[in-house]
């Protein structure tokens, strides 16, 4: 099966996602659950990784420009630039295509192998819509507020190993932080972390919603999920860049 058919069958499930829903009380209870499981359940994980590559980018940052005719408060214009332009948008999402990614496939593909969908459509329930429809919206809610916690996090984390390693003063981080500011930076984040929040979820509901076999098949899905979501991100990484930024 090439690659039409599966964005064909693709663009059929998201039509079939975004119906019109049967009870909206059900619907919002399930979108519920789903904020605490793909959302809350993520900050740990996005919060250690923004400290720890805060710091890096920071000692990084430190290393190569090591002359005296370059002033040390750039260390903190680059590790603010690259956490908000790159990391805490584009890093963080293939972090959750991994994490919640091969959860959403798993789950939906578990369910379809134990026949649960089709008794969910025997009773008249939009499956698709059911299952689905409350994963793409909650991650599209909760994915920006992730990365405005790794923004923070990975910023503070930079500013901690920083000063700890001597590297750069608390007074010269904080002016880099503030030099050249452009407030857009945030923006540009959050509407990349919209747009690959729905890239995660709806290719990984697709990827579980169809498997056929038994767990197997379930967990080859799953990987499916997560390598075919980090490749969709990255490309429109590119366009999203070119089109936000240019």
């Amino acid at each position: 099966m090439g690659i039409l058919y599966h964005m064909g069958r693709y663009f059929i499930l998201m039509n079939k996602v975004f119906s019109k829903p049967q009870r909206h009380k059900m619907y919002y209870k399930q979108a519920l659950r789903e904020l605490e499981n793909l959302g809350i359940n993520s900050i740990g994980i996005v919060a250690i990784i923004s400290l720890f590559m805060g710091a890096v980018i920071t000692i990084q940052t430190a290393y190569n420009t090591e002359n005296p005719l370059i002033p040390a408060y750039l260390i903190g214009v680059a590790a603010r630039d690259s956490i908000l332009l790159e990391f805490s948008s584009t890093m963080v999402a293939l972090i959750l295509a991994g994490k919640v990614g091969s959860s959403i496939s798993s789950e939906i593909g578990m369910m379809r192998v134990t026949e649960q969908i089709d008794a969910l459509e025997i009773m008249g329930v939009n499956s698709a819509g059911y299952l689905i429809l409350p994963k793409i919206l909650s991650a599209m809610i909760f994915n920006p507020l992730l990365t405005l916690i790794s923004m923070m996090v990975g910023i503070s984390g930079g500013w901690m190993v920083g000063v700890f390693t001597g590297v750069i003063t608390t007074e010269q981080y904080l002016l880099g932080i503030r030099y050249g500011f452009i407030p857009y930076y945030i923006t540009y984040g959050i509407i990349k972390a919209v747009v690959f929040a729905f890239i995660i979820t709806s290719i990984a509901a697709y990827n579980g919603y169809y498997v056929e076999g038994g767990a197997i098949e379930v967990g080859k899905s799953s990987t499916r999920a997560v390598v075919y979501s980090s490749i969709v991100i990255l490309f429109f990484n590119l366009i999203l860049t070119q089109m936000l930024l240019s």
